[in-house]
């Protein structure tokens, strides 16, 4: 595994491990400033926003299924199983692919840049 491999590996952990413990202002550096989330139904939104949405309390996995690295530019594919309690919510299960596509930062740090997230409720067994 390549270095610059590793460190989207590493950044997607980091991701997950800020969300989970409410660290909002990690997360945000992991993104680039100008973003793109693109979700089911809900159009596409920036950086600006994604501060913007209410935090709740976050568990379970992302799993990095594949990540293909072509110079400053690389995307990632996973799998997120996550379960996420809005504030004075009720907790709601989700699952799904993501489609990440990442690049280096003047710093040579990677960050996300776009995402495509295909989450949606888990289904009842």
């Amino acid at each position: 595994m390549s270095n610059d491999e590793k460190a989207i590996r590493d950044l997607v952990a980091l991701w997950m491990s800020a969300s989970k413990a409410g660290a909002a202002a990690t997360v945000l550096t992991l993104m680039a400033d100008d973003v793109i989330f693109m979700v089911p139904g809900g159009g596409s939104f920036g950086k600006k926003e994604f501060a913007a949405m209410p935090s709740g309390a976050l568990s379970g996995t992302a799993e990095v299924l594949e990540v293909q690295v072509h110079g400053d530019w690389a995307w990632a594919r996973n799998f997120l199983d996550i379960t996420f309690t809005p504030p004075g919510g009720q907790p709601c299960a989700l699952s799904g692919y993501t489609l990440g596509i990442y690049r280096k930062n003047v710093e040579g740090k990677w960050q996300l840049a776009r995402d495509a997230n295909l989450v949606g409720p888990k289904a009842k067994a």
